[in-house]
């Protein structure tokens, strides 16, 4: 059997892998659709093809310029079944990973992967329960097939309102936990928290505004959003630690400055997650060289003694 070399680039496997996965797929593929969904150029997936014959599976044209492996190709067993799970192999390794402490900075890297390899249905499967299991796989579906859903029954908690979105979805968040929509109606990329759609329906309308896709940043608090602000703040050991525990993405980002001292130098998308994290433990971070982070705290400040009035 033919072996990749594992000297290549992480990236260049990942994308043969993903690769091997939309060509024996339920939904056809040109070579551009190809190229588009691993952003990469055609030139390199006509590379892979023959790379793919060289290695001894059939490789099929269909109408339309479409490029399937067939599963009379002599490895095709061996492979499907390593890049595609049962319900019950997607459900133990989710477990395995669970197993994993939380502040473990490998746990989110690995569901990360996991998922832009392996069969996305069976992770979500294994993740979310009942009802919103099935809107997961139906806009996994849709992702797929690149069409555009209805949101039944969105309740939208900056609204107040429960109503009916259509959106074009194009991603999802660590867990399933949210869905990177663009929605038409606004004209604007927005996440959609899964526990609170309805139920969805995938319309026969494919995406019109995939040019305007953008996912956004998520920074070391969670928080989600389209600009980014550097905030710097100088931790004692408890403040570090407590970090860490509750963020584990803050260690990347996390430098020693002196004995019992750390330094945090991140970037953020809004202040409301480090500003939580900061009035949480007041006598054991100093803000150093985010003035604007600074006002922002002095007025919640404010607020809270107002309040307390």
């Amino acid at each position: 059997m033919y072996y990749i070399n594992y000297a290549m680039d992480q990236p260049k496997v990942e994308r043969l892998l993903r690769l091997m996965k939309l060509m024996t797929g339920n939904v056809n593929y040109t070579v551009n659709d190809l190229a588009e969904r691993l952003d990469t150029s055609y030139r390199s997936i006509y590379r892979y093809i023959e790379t793919f014959k060289d290695a001894g599976f059939v490789v099929h044209k269909l109408d339309g310029g479409v490029y399937k492996l067939g599963k009379e190709s002599r490895y095709f067993k061996d492979i499907s079944q390593l890049v595609h799970f049962t319900d019950e192999e997607a459900h133990i390794v989710n477990q395995l990973i669970d197993g994993l402490d939380d502040t473990n900075m490998l746990k989110q890297n690995l569901r990360r992967k996991l998922v832009s390899v392996y069969d996305c249905t069976s992770l979500a499967n294994s993740i979310v329960k009942g009802e919103q299991a099935l809107n997961i796989n139906m806009i996994i579906e849709a992702i797929d097939k690149r069409h555009k859903v209805v949101l039944r029954g969105y309740a939208s908690s900056n609204t107040g309102i429960i109503r009916d979105r259509i959106v074009e979805p194009f991603g999802f968040t660590t867990n399933y936990v949210q869905v990177w929509c663009y929605e038409p109606a606004s004209g604007m990329n927005k996440l959609f928290k899964s526990s609170r759609i309805g139920s969805v329906e995938i319309l026969d309308e494919e995406w019109s505004f995939e040019k305007e896709h953008n996912r956004g940043y998520i920074d070391i608090f969670r928080m989600t959003g389209f600009e980014q602000h550097r905030v710097c703040l100088e931790l004692t050991m408890r403040a570090r630690n407590l970090l860490i525990e509750e963020y584990p993405l803050a260690e990347r980002d996390i430098t020693p400055v002196g004995e019992g001292c750390w330094r945090l130098d991140t970037k953020v998308c809004n202040y409301l997650g480090v500003g939580r994290f900061v009035l949480g433990l007041m006598s054991d971070v100093k803000i150093v060289d985010s003035p604007d982070f600074e006002e922002y705290i002095k007025g919640e400040i404010s607020l809270m003694l107002e309040r307390v009035k």
